[in-house]
């Protein structure tokens, strides 16, 4: 049985990786979310409970699947300070975990990261206790998500767009990020190079520019979307002009991907994980009203955050140094959306 720790397991992208590594019987999977943003995983995790006390429920044969409410830096602070935390406090039998995978974070579209800058910022001392507890813990592999707001801004203009390549991020000679997130997240990026460096860690990164599916909640803009235009939406409503774009890509493909670089990638070393390809809000919001069959009137919200103008990535690198290339179209993968909330509606 392996042993993998999931933080922020009960998010978007932590519960697809839960769904992922649930398909392998030989996966004993601890994973830990206080709910703030993610759903308890009873409405979503397709396993028989087996067992339910305080904060701790198992589900699957033999409850393999083990998932705990709290926040993951009292965890954090619990197994800092004792070491087997959860065997000798939770009743859990693990002491030491093969994969870790950290999703854990404070999470929110562009309301939030403008919105409340200081909130996000508690990124940082949630990566901090973390890559603590990796350098003494020493899990076989890591698995860190920085994000593509750790960009320089000044490369994601209407005038100065370019596809953002990994070694555009530079240590030593350093750009401004996209607020405390993409802070937050760069610094994450750094604390993962030294913990592998310095502590003899495998670790991975990913910085995945704009991942959607299916099952992602409607504070993000293409679940939103597909649900506006789902109800005929009209006139509809674009934050900004419309005409910024982003690099959309699959949760399914960004998982694939993720896994794959974990067998190669050991030094913190930072890949990107896109399409490559630049789609304005305005042509997402054609894809999704030809799908629903009427051309509304559009009608722009100058006043709502948007953010940079234009963020997409150069997938040169992956390409070359993993073989990978996304699967899911944006087509298939926003009909899939799409059909999803015409069953909502």
């Amino acid at each position: 049985m392996k042993n993998v720790l999931i933080s922020g397991g009960c998010g978007f992208v932590g519960r697809n990786m839960v769904w992922r590594l649930a398909k392998d019987p030989n996966n004993r999977i601890v994973f830990i979310d206080n709910l703030s943003v993610g759903e308890h995983p009873d409405k979503w995790l397709n396993e028989i409970k087996v067992s339910d006390s305080g904060n701790v429920a198992t589900y699957g044969e033999g409850g393999r699947l083990i998932f705990i409410k709290d926040d993951f830096r009292n965890t954090l602070f619990h197994l800092n300070n004792t070491p087997h935390y959860f065997k000798d406090q939770l009743g859990i039998p693990v002491d030491q975990f093969h994969d870790v995978f950290h999703f854990a974070a404070i999470v929110g579209g562009r309301a939030m990261i403008d919105g409340d800058p200081i909130q996000v910022a508690l990124d940082l001392s949630i990566d901090a206790e973390f890559f603590y507890w990796i350098s003494r813990h020493k899990p076989e592999r890591v698995l860190y998500p920085s994000s593509s707001a750790a960009y320089p801004v000044d490369l994601q203009t209407d005038t100065d767009a370019v596809a953002l390549k990994e070694s555009d991020i530079n240590f030593k000679k350093m750009g401004q990020p996209d607020m405390t997130y993409g802070w937050s997240k760069l610094t994450g990026e750094f604390l993962a190079q030294i913990t592998a460096k310095h502590y003899g860690v495998s670790i991975t990164c990913i910085r995945p520019f704009s991942g959607y599916g299916e099952d992602q909640n409607l504070t993000y803009p293409i679940p939103a979307i597909a649900r506006r235009a789902a109800l005929k939406e009209n006139p509809f409503e674009v934050w900004g002009t419309g005409k910024q774009g982003r690099d959309f890509v699959h949760i399914e493909d960004v998982i694939d991907v993720s896994l794959l670089a974990m067998d190669k990638i050991t030094d913190g070393t930072a890949i990107n994980i896109g399409s490559g390809k630049l789609t304005s809000f305005l042509e997402i919001i054609d894809v999704f009203t030809d799908f629903a069959g009427y051309k509304p009137d559009i009608k722009c919200l100058l006043d709502k955050p948007v953010g940079v103008h234009a963020r997409y990535c150069n997938m040169d690198y992956v390409k070359e140094t993993l073989g990978w290339e996304p699967k899911i179209s944006i087509k298939e993968g926003m009909r899939r959306v799409y059909e999803k909330h015409c069953k909502e509606v």
